[in-house]
């Protein structure tokens, strides 16, 4: 029998739905699960010689809840640990959508992290302020909500700064860092306050909220991308570096394409001046 148009079409359509069913089961399987250790070196202009080669353990997104597990945030902070970085941050969204019950087991969990610095966090989109502070009061790891703080390492202090998702303006920001020391690191759970970094000559931005887009199709990309300076790594424009982790969890859909999750090992280096 000669093949018919309707037949043709009905064959593609189902090899089509296939092949997006077999992608989506090896993203809610197997991608979400794949963490990466992500070791990256970061230019900070004005960088103290005392500061060279200090390194950063970065985890983000961690969204504790029904789809990831304490065993998963156990292994990044295994992970990270097993790096012995000299400071530890945490980027915000410790729940997902400020569900609390969730809360408690992964503060139980990040009370394995110590580090020669400390541990230093801020908050993500999804966090409820207040219990996120009684839980990271509980831990004794400072929560930077528009504040800073000074670490002296090697008799050199070393300010870090850390914003509330919705403190966005270089105005709000310029009052958080005011009379800070020349080497300052600044910690956004969005990538976006990159704009008002450069404004200000912050010479360092950590970042997460993006989930490197979580979803990154093939030859379209990530339907985020145009929302972010980047989805994930390492940017540098005009003596500011911001660097930005996939993170750990996942949000809304238990699912990661082509960006799997990561933590990451950030070491300072100073800036090569360019002729």
């Amino acid at each position: 029998m000669p093949l018919t148009r309707r037949a043709v079409l009905g064959t593609l359509a189902s090899g089509a739905i296939g092949a997006a069913a077999g992608v989506c089961a090896h993203g809610y399987l197997y991608e979400r699960h794949a963490l990466q250790l992500i070791r990256v070196t970061m230019p900070v202009s004005g960088l103290a010689p005392a500061h060279e080669g200090l390194r950063i353990g970065l985890l983000t997104d961690l969204h504790h809840s029904s789809f990831v597990s304490q065993e998963e945030i156990s292994r990044a902070v295994a992970m990270v640990m097993a790096e012995r970085p000299d400071l530890i941050v945490l980027g915000g969204d410790y729940v997902t959508n400020f569900d609390n019950n969730f809360l408690g087991p992964c503060a139980e969990v990040l009370a394995a992290l110590n580090a020669p610095q400390g541990v230093i966090g801020i908050l993500g989109n999804h966090d409820d302020e207040r219990a996120t502070a009684m839980a990271f009061g509980r831990l004794r790891f400072p929560l930077l909500r528009d504040a800073r703080t000074t670490l002296v390492i090697n008799r050199e202090p070393l300010d870090v700064a850390g914003i509330r998702y919705w403190t966005r303006t270089s105005l709000e920001l310029s009052r958080v860092i005011a009379g800070s020391a020349p080497t300052l690191l600044l910690l956004a759970h969005d990538p976006r306050r990159f704009t008002q970094a450069l404004d200000l000559a912050v010479p360092v931005v950590l970042s997460g909220h993006t989930h490197g887009g979580q979803v990154v199709l093939p030859i379209f990309g990530a339907p985020a991308a145009r929302k972010f300076p980047v989805l994930g790594g390492l940017l540098e424009s005009e003596g500011t570096s911001l660097f930005v982790s996939r993170g750990v969890g996942t949000v809304y859909v238990p699912v990661r394409l082509n960006c799997p999750p990561d933590v990451a090992i950030v070491t300072l280096t100073a800036r090569t001046r360019r002729p």
